[in-house]
């Protein structure tokens, strides 16, 4: 048996997959976020540890461990995880959502080293950033700092002992040469650290250590249970719904919206605000659009209305050519293709026409149009989308569905009935470590159905989509 555990900003999952990949129990536990000052976003890993532990103790209570033999882990990225020579937390994370590194970024950004080394544009949710806010402003910390970790890989120190780290999630600190698939000295050097302040790196299917004693007697484990590599959230994701080669993409609707193409070979072009990062299996890399508000600005909305998002999604019937009122779903800044830290969201063209389920479309359109300009990033890129598959709780939605694939003119395939999110990639990772296994076992899920897009309404979504375009110009100014 294997299991996958997903460090997620709002919680911590944890899978339990048999032989045959087929789901045998599953448990969480919710994590809250800090936001001491506007564009601040924090959490203590204490925090992941403990609910880690109590999603464990579920699964664990649910069926037995004794034959797990492998772990996977996935989480959030970019997090500036920072431990002293004895492991111990010296500050809250900074997650991968705070844009106090802005000016830290903007700077860093204009040495053209950078983006030549990491292959992107150095965004002030990544790693590097952060730690040069940490180096102006608490030079303390910054000198006590031993190792700078991922959410996911303090997590392996707790499970193993071990600092080490993977290529996926190392490609979103701004420190990796990702085409060659290991730390930049030189890009190191700019921000005061050295590769010993890193963690090794492993590829995500192998092992990078085995599970302490302890914790394995803790979960009734018997015998030796590797730790895999491991994956980035969206990176494991892919490995769950099986997209590893040229041409396969997903399009996450989770807090955070992706649209994640896989690639069999390394071509970056930061000019786009394309993210090029290592893929979770060796010799694979991927480029994705990133959008930091998809179902977090539909739960923004929901909170004002006082109302669930079930409830705002769940009687829009069939599709609608969108409505004079927009929605910009900037609430903390964007990322593909826009690189705005300052930019903020906007909900204009109110009329009395406007009512709830109007308004409601219009966060869904919003949120579409923005995963529509990184559909044009990557393919500025010269990036194909073959097939795209459908995941995260936003996927739901049949009417988000059906205007995502509208807008971007691409079927739209909804898995059948099951989990196929990053804590099963994950799982299907500690597979691949404990087994020897390669990444033909991530094979894709069975496809329940394909929303096709709606031809009659293809030139309303453009026409609107220009004004959204429109409207983040004029917005830009006033932000």
């Amino acid at each position: 048996m294997y299991i996958g555990i997903d460090l997620g900003t709002s919680g911590v999952k944890v899978l339990l997959i048999g032989p045959d990949q087929a789901p045998l129990a599953e448990a969480s536990a919710p994590l809250t976020v800090a936001r001491p000052h506007p564009g601040w976003s924090e959490q203590s890993p204490a925090d992941w540890v403990a609910a880690a532990s109590q999603a464990l103790d579920k699964v664990a209570a649910a069926h037995s461990l004794k034959d797990v033999r492998g772990i996977g882990l996935s989480g959030q990225m970019h997090g500036a995880t920072l431990v002293d020579a004895s492991g111990d937390v010296l500050r809250p994370c900074i997650l991968w959502n705070d844009t106090r590194s802005h000016v830290e970024a903007a700077e860093m950004d204009a040495d053209a080293d950078w983006r030549r080394v990491s292959g992107n544009i150095v965004f002030p949710g990544f790693t590097a950033p952060k730690l040069e806010w940490v180096r102006r402003n608490e030079p303390g910390i910054f000198a006590r700092t031993a190792k700078v970790l991922l959410p996911k890989d303090y997590l392996r120190l707790w499970l193993t002992g071990e600092a080490a780290g993977e290529m996926s999630d190392a490609a979103g600190t701004s420190w990796l040469d990702t085409g060659a698939r290991d730390w930049s000295d030189a890009l190191l050097a700019k921000s005061g650290l050295s590769r010993d302040h890193m963690p090794r790196l492993v590829e995500g299917s192998e092992v990078s250590g085995a599970l302490r004693p302890a914790l394995a007697e803790r979960w009734g484990m018997t015998g030796e249970v590797v730790i895999a590599g491991g994956g980035g959230d969206n990176a494991a994701s892919a490995i769950g719904v099986g997209v590893v080669h040229a041409g396969q993409a997903f399009v996450s609707l989770g807090t955070s919206g992706v649209l994640f193409a896989a690639s069999d070979a390394y071509s970056p072009d930061p000019a786009t605000a394309v993210h090029t990062f290592c893929h979770a299996v060796p010799g694979t890399w991927h480029q994705m659009g990133v959008i930091l508000a998809a179902t977090d600005a539909l739960e923004w909305y929901a909170k004002i209305t006082g109302a669930t998002a079930a409830e705002l999604t769940g009687n829009l019937g069939e599709l609608q050519a969108p409505g004079r009122t927009l929605f910009l779903p900037y609430l903390g800044g964007e990322r593909t293709p826009h690189n705005d830290a300052q930019v903020r969201g906007a909900m204009i063209g109110l009329e009395h026409a406007a009512d709830r389920q109007a308004l409601t479309r219009a966060v869904l359109e919003g949120v579409t149009f923005a995963l529509s300009d990184c559909h044009k990033a990557l393919a500025a890129t010269g990036t194909r989308i073959d097939r795209l598959i459908a995941v995260g709780g936003g996927s739901r939605s049949d009417y988000w569905l059906t205007a995502i694939a509208t807008a971007m003119g691409v079927p739209v395939e909804v898995p059948a009935a099951g989990d196929f999110g990053a804590a099963f990639g994950a799982a299907r990772l500690g597979l691949m470590a404990a087994t020897g296994a390669g990444a033909d076992i991530a094979t894709p899920p069975q496809i329940a159905r394909t929303i096709e897009p709606v031809q009659a309404l293809a030139p309303a979504f453009a026409e609107a989509h220009e004004r959204y375009r429109a409207a983040y110009t004029a917005l830009r100014h006033l932000s």
